[in-house]
């Protein structure tokens, strides 16, 4: 094996050692196994070009388009021209996909779920280091800086795990750098042949010793990973890692911790103030039991302290009618209505609004149905843009008898949800215990806290608020006591949770506002985040921390007439009140926006595995071919060049004269080609002097390349008209002298065109006319053979 063939293979194989510090990051981890296959190919695509192409940029060039025609196959094929190639409609995909990516980053927890978006950032990311640790090790001869992108992609998974990547996968990235060293220090010492050390220590002079050439590169390698071992423990910890803060919230300051835009109302402060406040959704109950019901989005039930967030949860196909609601008994009055729902053409949104909790939904395009949430989420591109969909719900109207009397909740539940993270301050469970006190059970403790927030804590609504939403963000707003629904929701869940109630955060919409045709018109500033605390035989049961927003359910208020689920006791946000935490659903919103938090409940991703199509192995085989002939077509002229170049200046001969000649002969016809390529058209009619004089006058030749040119020159007059011929030892440096000045005396495009385009490719057309002008001849003379043959013969008169 060749030394560059060994050095690609081991910085392919570096390159992967790192990406394992990435799997702990997403699960399932199986998209490994895509990146190493598209690796090895842009790998063996580089090994090829520099095989065939001595020019170092056309061999990165190859790559880089090798890379953009596998990324395009594996994720925009579908858009691509002919399936690989990178059309604007493929290059479009591809960008929404990444700013997809960067936004699923920041919305996931480790281990986050395999989204397109991840997927991609995932193997392009591979990829990308991959490219960059085989320019620099394999291309440029320099491994040591190719430890820089490996470094970098180590940070990346260091910086995102929670404390930091484990010691193995550092091992193991450290294992791929020492073996790229090893590798490089033996492609080195290799070259200068075996050191000769001197005599042995205590023996005589003529007992010398030779030093393995490896040895030398096993100490650079070892000395390498000490260093890479010793310098982190004396520097600072990484803070974030490289994508620190694209999860985080509006980026103000405040500390306390941030909540990941996972909730599209977080961190939305800058848009709470708009004067617009745009409709973005319109329904109709059929006997209007139902509008005054909250739109739910979706559910946030994990707190890990820095944020709230949805489970992973497996998705199922919609059913025809959804399961019984979780924990709602018998008892329990519940009404079913049925509502008409449109979705503006504006308002692009994963998730499907839904009164709460659904019974069946009727709608077009592809949904996925979550049930612990009791969710439906977009599959495959799907948002509710644009969407008419039917959504029938129950009216679930307890008792406050109902909820005083129930019962524990199953352990595994109580387990779930009532979890809270080891860094939330005692302040908040001391504040739970001491507003509660006197409280006979879990519903008594529930409107203690939820009449506390909305009345008699002394809180206001502000949405200028600058801190985050996070563990000790929600012991400030306790100190502080003002905020919006954000805050309100999520400090009555956690402090549910401290008091053992299971409880979640819910985001989605609050009424919204009755139009004079009977419809509801739901607008941007309707949107809200509540806190649903469980009790058994009741379910999910929704309560109202926020003051001036949204309505306190009937069964939280003493002696509240039955029949209805709402009061009016809190006043009720008009659509053009109260700002609340909506944000702006935009199609022409960007990336960047969305992660600012400008663009609203669009940037919910989805918190659940898909079954996705699986690893397309024979679209990537094809797609590899196709790859292949892609690239071997427009180099084909360059390659067979190069090939040609090879075989008449080193190809391997016998010693006796006539491979003398036909040597001298080669170099000759090498020459005369180059100046070919470089514009000069060779003349057969002048005798070998008279042609080098030529190439010398026409070319610019002077100094050493031309003294090169003539000695070649008198070689092959001494093979033509000599008796004995005497060949140059150097014919193979001579060609090469004479190339290199007709290169150097030539303009840049001239010297590109004599690469990419060499006109002495031409010969391989008439070869193929000769040869078939031979074949049309031999043919000829086999069918006249068999005429002559076949022909009765004539009897002579």
């Amino acid at each position: 094996m060749s030394g560059p063939v060994r050095l690609a293979l081991c910085a392919c194989a570096a390159t992967l050692l790192a990406a394992g510090a990435l799997l702990p990051l997403v699960d399932p981890w199986t998209w490994i196994f895509e990146a190493a296959l598209l690796l090895a190919v842009q790998s063996a695509a580089g090994a090829l070009a520099r095989r065939f192409v001595p020019a170092r940029a056309v061999a990165v060039g190859v790559q880089v388009l090798v890379a953009l025609v596998l990324l395009t196959a594996a994720f925009a094929g579908d858009r691509a021209l002919l399936g690989v190639l990178p059309g604007p409609g493929a290059v479009q995909w591809l960008g929404d996909l990444l700013a997809a990516g960067a936004d699923d980053v920041g919305h996931y927890a480790p281990p986050a779920p395999m989204t397109d978006g991840i997927k991609l950032l995932l193997v392009g990311g591979v990829l990308l280091i991959g490219l960059l640790v085989d320019v620099l090790a394999v291309t440029l001869r320099a491994a040591a800086p190719a430890g820089l992108p490996l470094l970098a992609l180590y940070s990346v998974a260091g910086g995102l795990s929670d404390g930091g990547a484990s010691g193995l996968w550092f091992v193991l990235a450290a294992s791929g750098y020492l073996l790229l060293l090893l590798a490089e220090g033996r492609d080195r010492t290799a070259q200068w042949g075996r050191l000769f050390a001197g005599p042995a220590r205590g023996g005589p002079p003529s007992a010398a010793r030779v030093k393995s050439p490896v040895r030398t590169g096993r100490r650079i390698g070892v000395l390498a990973l000490g260093v890479a071992l010793v310098v982190p423990a004396a520097l600072p910890a990484l803070g974030g890692g490289l994508l620190d803060g694209l999860g985080t919230g509006n980026g103000r300051g405040g500390g306390g911790g941030t909540i990941s835009a996972v909730n599209p109302l977080v961190s939305l402060q800058d848009d709470l103030n708009q004067s617009e406040n745009r409709e973005v959704l319109n329904y109709r109950s059929e006997d209007g039991a139902a509008q005054g019901s909250y739109l739910r989005i979706l559910s946030l039930d994990r707190f890990t302290g820095a944020e709230w967030l949805p489970s992973k949860r497996a998705l199922r196909d919609v059913p025809d009618r959804l399961p019984q609601p979780t924990g709602l008994g018998q008892d329990v009055l519940a009404t079913e209505v049925t509502s008409r729902i449109a979705a503006s053409d504006d308002y692009r949104q994963d998730y499907l609004p839904m009164p709460y909790p659904a019974t069946r939904v009727r709608v077009d395009g592809r949904w996925r149905y979550e049930p612990v949430g009791r969710t439906l989420i977009g599959d495959g591109g799907q948002t509710t843009r644009g969407a008419r969909y039917q959504v029938s719900s129950l009216v679930v109207e307890p008792t406050a008898a109902q909820l005083a009397s129930a019962g524990l909740p199953p352990a595994d539940l109580t387990l779930e949800y009532t979890e809270v993270p080891a860094s939330l301050p005692e302040v908040v469970a001391e504040t739970a215990a001491q507003v509660t006190r006197g409280s006979a059970n879990h519903y008594e403790q529930a409107v203690a806290l939820q009449d506390w927030f909305a009345q008699n804590g002394g809180f206001s609504y502000d949405t200028s608020v600058n801190s985050g939403t996070g563990a000790a963000a929600i012991a400030r707003f306790l100190k502080d006591k003002r905020g919006f629904c954000v805050h309100f929701s999520f400090a009555m869940a956690a402090m549910a949770r401290t008091l053992g109630i299971p409880a979640r955060v819910a985001v989605g919409f609050t009424p919204g506002t009755t139009q004079a045709d009977g419809s509801v018109s739901v607008g941007l500033r309707d949107a809200h985040a509540w806190p649903e605390l469980y009790f058994e035989g009741v379910g999910w049961t929704r309560f109202e921390p926020t003051p001036t927003r949204g309505s306190v359910p009937s069964y939280t208020v003493p002696q509240a007439p039955t029949g209805s689920t709402d009061t009016s006791a809190a006043p009720t946000a008009s659509a053009s009140a109260q700002p609340s935490a909506a944000p702006s659903a935009s199609e022409s919103c960007s990336a960047l926006m969305r992660k600012e938090g400008a663009c609203g409940p669009s940037a919910a991703p989805v918190a659940a595995d898909t079954a996705g199509p699986g690893f397309p192995l024979g679209t990537v085989a094809l797609v590899a071919l196709g790859v292949v002939l892609v690239v071997l077509v427009p180099l084909s002229p360059l390659l067979w060049r190069s090939r040609q170049r090879r075989r008449r200046l080193y190809g391997s001969g016998g010693r006796t004269p006539a491979d003398a000649a036909a040597r001298t002969l080669a170099a000759w016809r090498e020459i005369t080609d180059t100046a070919w390529d470089h514009g000069i058209v060779p003349d057969e009619a002048l005798t070998p002097r008279r042609a080098a004089d030529r190439v010398v006058r026409l070319g610019g030749l002077e100094g050493e390349a031309a003294a090169a040119l003539h000695r070649v020159a008198g070689a092959v007059e001494q093979v033509l008209y000599a008796p004995r011929a005497h060949q140059p030892a150097r014919l193979s440096e001579d060609a090469a002298l004479v190339r290199t000045g007709l290169a150097g005396r030539a303009g840049r495009l001239a010297r590109l065109r004599a690469v990419l385009a060499p006109r002495s490719a031409v010969r391989v057309v008439w070869a193929v006319s000769e040869r078939r002008t031979a074949l049309a001849g031999r043919f000829g003379e086999r069918v006249a053979t068999a005429g002559r043959f076949l022909r009765p013969s004539r009897s002579r008169g």
